[in-house]
């Protein structure tokens, strides 16, 4: 018998019996769809945070207080950066384009009748250049504003239609902690970063904030929550970390481990990716369990199949039918049965990641390799299954078979 006629019978075998065929495929059909969805869904996770951390810029560094091991130590993070170390690395740094400082806090903010507990951005005059935001109304404050202490405030769009709903907020005045702020802008959407969403953020001069929000708690001058550079060029990353590190040790005076950790959008994506890729690792080990549990009914349901088609082989191995014969054909439909259950669960996954998609924030991860993959590995699970119920149908007697139907 050539291969042709095999797959045929095993084609009329399966369509004869739909609805243990379909029961036979349901294991594999889940884990393929399983697997792939969750390969997607933590891929698109990936491209997500990596596009957040790319809006950033390529070019741009993060200054934190304190070095990793006080940062993991230390509940509160230490008070190790000030605002005159800003400006030294402004005008000291020759590879630093612009630099900006942060002092965050949450807030209450208090508008008529309307209030709402926010984070408060504290920063410089520099910050829409380092961080590439823009005003959608009215302006950034001013180098200006930060020598006088003014009382003013930039909104982000969110915050903004939430407290003033459709009316312009610019030249309006509200409430933060009981001081009062005028509106000078509105921030463009933006979204969220890092974990901060700047729609929802009110920012101040970082002068104001220390003398009438959140006080001075260092000796040193304003401390910061961190400080962040942009680099000239992308090339000169390197250098400006180098040179950034020379100077804060000399101005912190020190000689052994430094204050501060300095962090590159390179750091922050490679760190991304090791987490992701692992997180997306374990879901799809996880998902593929189930194609393990598919492969088992496989077999279990080949072996009945043996069982109840014992006076057919016979009666096949008695008209000339070899125990090849008889094992391609039982192979071919386990096979056929994990392809198919395989291609299906595909489709399966594949629509579940574009629902997700569709339905959050994520980019759709459709992996090539994955779907590949996933198919491949249930092709070969139905195969590695088959095998043995195969070689228990190959190997029965035919005298014995005829006898026992």
């Amino acid at each position: 018998m050539n291969l042709l006629e095999s797959l045929q019978m095993a084609g009329k075998t399966l369509i004869s019996n739909k609805l243990r065929s379909t029961l036979t495929m349901l294991g594999i059909i889940i884990g393929n769809a399983s697997v792939i969805a969750m390969i997607g869904v933590g891929e698109g996770g990936q491209k997500f945070v990596t596009k957040q951390l790319q809006s950033l810029g390529t070019n741009v560094l993060f200054v934190l207080p304190g070095n990793q091991e006080t940062q993991r130590i230390s509940r509160d993070a230490p008070k190790t950066l000030v605002l005159a170390d800003v400006e030294a690395i402004a005008t000291q740094v020759p590879t630093i384009g612009a630099v900006t400082a942060e002092l965050n806090s949450r807030q209450l903010v208090t508008y008529q009748n309307r209030n709402t507990n926010v984070n408060i951005i504290a920063t410089t005059s520099s910050f829409l250049v380092v961080r590439d935001f823009d005003t959608a109304k009215g302006r950034f404050f001013s180098d200006i504003d930060l020598k006088r202490n003014n009382q003013v405030t930039v909104l982000g769009a969110d915050l903004a239609e939430r407290l003033f709903g459709n009316v312009n907020p610019v030249g309006k005045q509200l409430r933060i902690k009981n001081f009062s702020f005028q509106v000078v802008g509105v921030l463009e959407e933006k979204g969220s970063t890092l974990g901060i969403n700047y729609d929802e953020v009110a920012l101040v001069p970082i002068t104001t904030a220390a003398n009438r929000i959140v006080g001075r708690t260092s000796p040193y001058g304003i401390e910061l929550t961190y400080l962040t550079a942009a680099v000239k060029d992308e090339d000169q990353v390197d250098a400006a970390v180098f040179q950034i590190t020379n100077l804060l040790r000399l101005r912190h005076k020190i000689t052994g481990e430094d204050d501060f950790t300095i962090r590159t959008q390179k750091d922050a994506l490679q760190t991304v990716g090791q987490i992701t890729g692992a997180l997306t690792f374990m879901l799809a080990a996880i998902a593929a369990i189930s194609l393990i549990v598919g492969g088992i009914g496989i077999m279990n349901i080949m072996l009945v199949s043996v069982t109840e088609r014992t006076q057919e082989i016979g009666l096949r191995k008695a008209i000339g039918a070899t125990q090849q014969d008889i094992l391609l054909q039982f192979i071919i439909e386990a096979v056929i049965l994990s392809a198919a259950g395989g291609l299906i669960g595909t489709a399966l996954g594949v629509g579940g990641i574009v629902l997700v998609a569709s339905l959050t924030p994520l980019e759709a991860g459709i992996s090539a390799s994955a779907i590949a993959i996933a198919v491949s590995v249930s092709g070969g699970i139905g195969l590695f299954f088959g095998v043995f119920p195969a070689r228990r149908a190959a190997k029965l007697d035919p005298i014995v078979a005829l006898r026992s139907a």
